[in-house]
């Protein structure tokens, strides 16, 4: 007798029976669910699984596509999966290493089997799009498997362009990896069924190497738009020159540096080319011919601003410098006159939050010489008050003006560009788990922020995680398309930070209930975070970035 089980479709709100035993794929085309892009993946009970994923039990699903965070990382690793297929066909003794997210793509280099760097000409791109696209209209099967660890890495091993340390480190006895006919990889998540499923991207030249682009988002029908990013790019290659100095250039690399005890080691020397860029951009405020009167700061959130801004601070006095920090919070509206979102709720990121005019007004006053009044805000009651700061601008004085819209034209259109100095802070990444699975910035900012809010401001990780996607839309709004406007980068990220937050951010993540939207990705960082191999924080200085985060900082907040 055939036993049937009950899913829940979260899509259209109805239960269903099914057979025991079927799969994702059998109950979608029984539910006949239509979104408004192709699915790709599901949701069941909260956890991300491919369409092939059989149930057993009852479940709650929900299918989703690329428009969603989830459905657009299962097609771009699945578009890597090609990606890497097709260069293994092309060019078997080459290596592939997807380096970091930039321009609205991924940033990609090959290597020979020596390690060298390949320079890559139109005619080696374009034979790789060509390939891509061969894969992608054959429809070629992405099977999963699951072996012994020990066996895994044996077929890997026998791969020229493949870099094991991560298999090697994990300590799990058996591992699960994808294949496309002979080409076999590991992902860190879920890949579609078969390569037909991607149905947009493009492969172009970008420097010296190539530029993977994916859908948009919002739309993924249509690729994202390009954005020209040199800033970003030279601050990416800046620090992978760090890890080099390291001798680390992936996650596995960083875990065999710490059972060897190199751990403090790492610490030391990631807190040393921190402040030496630090005291570099004192230098560059100084030294231009004539010196800015304000010094902006802008980043996303969790980026470390504030430290930046109190450590800056200490650089720009040992210059000679009187350096004054004022937050742009002070001047927010007061509550009842700030913007609402489309959900109705108080925007506080919308740069309309901020009393424009008064700013603006107070700043072109410090510019004539006169004094101002400084407001503080009161964020209990909403309220706009003055507690008697005053400020007045002297010879050797400087305004750090430190806040979300710090780089946006719009917060002082009539200023002079020499009376300032910009400066974009954000953590980016560039230690890779291996080389096709990289480390989103998005997801160290997000580890910081569940700790920072557990331990000072009293919001679980759930709260946090949930309030996650209106904060990333602020960002993508009103300070990514202005990043570029600065005119230095600061990479606020610490090759060992992740290890460290671990321990105090899994705790946070496991108290995630199972039966809420939030699960999934509490889960999702939970197993990103057991990469790592756990280490202590008694070496971190007091006033390192990460003291923002993990307490213990010399800096009052």
């Amino acid at each position: 007798m055939t036993q049937t089980i009950a899913l829940y479709c979260k899509n259209n709100k109805q239960f269903y029976q099914v057979e025991r035993g079927t799969s994702i794929q059998d109950f979608y085309q029984q539910a006949q669910i239509q979104l408004k892009y192709p699915v790709i993946a599901a949701r069941v009970n909260y956890k991300v699984h491919d369409m092939r994923y059989i149930v057993y039990k009852p479940k709650d699903v929900e299918f989703i596509d690329a428009s969603c965070a989830d459905g657009m990382r299962v097609y771009v690793r699945t578009l890597c999966m090609v990606m890497g297929c097709a260069v293994n066909e092309l060019y078997p003794e080459w290596s592939l290493r997807i380096e970091h997210p930039i321009s609205k793509g991924y940033f990609c280099t090959l290597r020979d089997n020596k390690g060298t760097k390949i320079v890559l000409n139109h005619e080696i791109i374009a034979s790789i799009k060509e390939r891509m696209q061969k894969i992608i209209e054959e429809d070629r099967p992405i099977v999963v498997e699951e072996k012994q660890t020990k066996v895994v890495m044996q077929l890997f091993h026998e791969r020229p362009d493949y870099e094991s340390s991560l298999l090697e480190t994990l300590g799990n006895p058996y591992c699960r990896f994808f294949r496309i006919g002979d080409y076999i990889d590991y992902y860190n998540g879920v890949l579609m069924p078969s390569t037909g499923y991607i149905n947009i991207f493009d492969l172009e030249p970008l420097y010296e190497d190539m530029l993977l682009r994916i859908p948009c988002r919002h739309d993924p029908n249509r690729l994202e738009d390009f954005v020209q990013q040199d800033k970003m790019f030279d601050i990416f290659k800046e620090f992978v020159g760090w890890n080099k100095l390291l001798r680390i250039s992936n996650v596995g690399e960083f875990n065999k540096a710490c059972k060897n005890n190199r751990s403090f080691e790492m610490i030391k020397l990631s807190e040393a080319l921190h402040e030496k860029k630090v005291a570099q951009i004192a230098d560059m405020i100084v030294s231009r011919e004539t010196p800015p009167r304000f010094v902006m700061i802008s980043g996303p959130s969790s980026s470390g601003k504030t430290t930046f801004s109190k450590r800056l601070t200490i650089q720009l006095m040992v210059n000679g410098i009187r350096p004054v920090v004022l937050s742009l919070d002070n001047y927010f509206v007061n509550r009842e006159d700030t913007p609402r979102d489309e959900n109705g709720d108080w925007d506080f990121e919308d740069i309309h939050a901020v009393d424009l005019p008064l700013l603006q007004e107070q700043v072109k006053a410090l510019l004539e010489g006169q004094e101002v009044k400084i407001p503080t805000y009161n964020f209990e009651t909403g309220k706009r008050e003055y507690k008697g700061n005053t400020l007045k601008l002297e010879n050797d004085t400087i305004v750090i003006l430190e806040g979300l819209h710090a780089l946006n034209p719009l917060l002082l259109p009539n200023i002079p560009k020499e009376a300032t100095f910009r400066i974009f802070v954000s953590p980016m990444t560039t230690v890779n788990l291996d080389n096709h699975n990289w480390i989103p910035t998005t997801d160290l900012r997000l580890i910081r922020r569940i700790v920072r809010d557990y331990r000072y401001r009293n919001y679980s990780a759930r709260e946090t995680i949930a309030r996650c996607p209106s904060v990333r839309r602020g960002e993508e709004k009103w300070i990514y398309p202005f990043q570029e406007n600065a005119d230095v980068m600061f990479n606020s990220a610490l090759l060992f930070e992740l290890a460290v937050l671990k321990r105090h951010a899994e705790p946070m993540l496991a108290e995630v209930p199972k039966y809420c939207d939030e699960y999934g990705e509490a889960h999702r960082l939970l197993t990103f975070l057991s990469y790592f191999e756990s280490i202590p924080e008694r070496e971190i200085p007091p006033t390192s970035f990460l003291r923002e985060f993990v307490g213990g900082s010399s800096f009052r907040y």
